[in-house]
Parts: structure tokens; C-alpha cells; sequence
């Protein structure tokens, strides 16, 4: 029988790329290269400081510079998991692999997956608040275009031309590529080591994200409390519709980990004769202070 601490070097790798590839908010971890990750529930980001620029002299040359790299440690706030039991009758133990990752990779497309995007847009969104970057708009067909373009003018005018990504429902970004049919062609976004092509609106990529993603706000539900049992996430009372988020490509900083997935045979199980998997995952996201002029959150007005 193979080693089932051996598992996790199976299921790990798997299941943070099909989080990276199958998320609408996969293009945000294309920035990891930033963090350096070495398990657990921390990471740590760079902070850069240099001089800027001075005279030349010609007779005594260069003035000297300072370059000064930190590495600040950050918690990953989303520490969320779950137990899974598969009865010994259901898998013999070697289908266990296939089996367990089948059920695996369906909980993370329809429970994990809609979380961490979920979490995502609304920390985007509420960092964008935070800083003053937002607007809240009753948007109709005539005035989309017009009010896209002035939210990309807007942050265009602070920041200078850069790769943006515009997220919004696919309900919306229909109602996009009728009216402004003028701006829309064609590009590929990266998320992780896959490609994917996407509809752009006047040379910024667009990412389709359900709706009921898009909101400022949810709860985070523990699993535990009474009328809790399904765990997962809801809709939190006062949060707003999202129209857009607007991010550079370098703005969002973000991190999923799949992080000691634990293999328990029938044989050593005490509960029950059957495999129990453990799960847990750790994710989160930041945008550096230097990158808050780099999103923009647009929003429904208030009920």
C-alpha cells in the first residue's frame, strides 16, 4: 500500500492549479511571484525604497543612491477547511486516488472556488472605497460606454497608461459589446500557466464574474453556529452591487494554498470504516499602498 502521507504531494499541486486556471480572480495570482510562501498561514511581501534621480556632474560624476529591500510578513486572514469521509465499501484502496481527487475537485469548483473570488472582489472593492477610488452610479444602455470610459479616463490620468482588467457580470458585458461594439477586439490573459483569450473594451482585458460575486461585502460563514451547518458564504446585509472593479494587472497581489491535506486509511480512521480526507485552505489578497490609485471600484446606489 503506498505511503498515504505521499497523497498530498498528489492532491496539493492539483487542486491550487485548477483554483488558479478555473477562478474568474485567477489572473490576480499571476503577481505570486511577488510573495514568497513557505506554508502555513504567513507570507511575505517586498517593500522597495530608492533615491530618485539627481544631477549628473561632469567632472565628479554620478551622485551615489540607496536601494533599501524589505520583506514585510503578512497573515493570510482566510483560513478555511473541511473533513471529507468516503466509505470503504464506496472505493477500494487503489481507485482511492481517483476517487478522493474526483470529489475534491468538485467541492473546490462549487464551494472553494466561488468563496475565494467571492472574498476577492469584495476586499477590491473595499480597499477602492477606502481610498477614494469609487463611484456609485444607476447605470442604463445609454450611458454605459460613456461612464466606463470615464472611470478608465479617470484612474488613466493618475497612473498613466497601464494593463488593466475590467471585471463585470456577464449580463453587463453583453450589454458592452452591443453598445460599444467600436472598442471591443480580442487579447489573451495569463492566470497561472494558462492562457486564456478574452473580449477586450478599448485595449483593457475583461474578466466575465457572476454577479452574486460581485458584491462589497459577505459573510463568511464558520460551518458551527446554528442555521450555519452548510458553512460557505452569503451576501451581507448592506453590501452593494458592484458595476465594474477596474485593477491594473499589477495592482491585486494574490495567494491561494492548499495546505495539509491529510490522508486517513479505514484502518486507522476511528470514527468510521471509510478514507478520511482532511482539507484546508489558506488564501488571501492585498493591494500594496503604492497600488490603491491602481483600482476602482463602481457601484449601485443604495437601496
Amino acid at each position: 500500500m503506498p505511503n498515504v502521507l505521499e497523497y498530498a504531494k498528489i492532491f496539493q499541486p492539483a487542486l491550487d492549479k485548477q483554483v488558479v486556471q478555473e477562478s474568474t480572480t485567477g489572473w490576480m495570482e499571476t503577481n505570486e511571484n511577488l510573495i514568497r510562501y513557505s506554508g502555513g498561514n504567513e507570507v511575505k511581501l517586498p517593500s522597495i525604497l530608492m533615491d530618485g534621480l539627481a544631477d549628473y556632474d561632469r567632472t565628479s560624476g554620478f551622485v551615489g543612491g540607496d536601494v533599501t529591500l524589505e520583506w514585510e510578513t503578512y497573515k493570510l486572514t482566510q483560513d478555511r477547511g473541511r473533513t471529507f469521509s468516503i466509505d470503504a465499501m464506496d472505493v477500494d484502496e487503489t481507485a482511492f486516488v481517483v476517487t478522493a481527487g474526483t470529489v475534491m475537485g468538485e467541492f473546490q469548483r462549487v464551494q472553494v472556488i466561488p468563496e475565494i473570488d467571492a472574498y476577492r472582489y469584495s476586499k477590491l472593492a473595499t480597499l477602492a472605497i477606502g481610498a477614494g477610488q469609487t463611484r456609485s452610479i444607476a447605470l442604463t444602455d445609454a450611458t454605459l460606454v460613456d461612464e466606463l470610459l470615464a472611470d478608465l479616463n479617470a484612474m488613466e490620468d493618475v497612473i498613466g497608461t497601464k494593463e488593466v482588467v475590467i471585471t463585470l457580470s456577464p449580463i453587463l458585458a453583453g450589454k458592452l459589446a452591443k453598445a460599444g461594439k467600436d472598442y471591443i477586439s480580442k487579447a489573451m490573459l495569463a492566470k497561472g500557466a494558462l492562457s486564456v483569450e478574452v473580449n477586450t473594451f478599448n485595449d483593457n482585458a475583461i474578466v466575465r464574474a457572476p454577479s452574486k460575486l460581485l458584491k462589497t461585502q459577505f459573510e463568511f460563514l464558520d460551518g458551527t453556529t446554528t442555521g450555519q451547518e452548510a458553512g460557505g458564504f452569503k451576501v451581507a446585509d448592506g453590501a452593494l452591487d458592484i458595476n465594474w472593479l477596474i485593477a491594473t494587472k499589477d495592482a491585486p497581489i494574490a495567494i491561494s494554498k492548499t495546505d495539509k491535506t491529510r490522508t486517513f486509511t479505514p484502518e486507522v480512521n476511528q470514527k468510521a470504516d471509510a478514507w478520511k480526507v482532511d482539507y484546508r485552505k489558506y488564501h488571501d489578497l492585498w493591494v500594496p499602498a503604492s497600488k490603491l490609485t491602481s483600482i476602482y471600484a463602481n457601484t449601485k446606489p443604495s437601496v
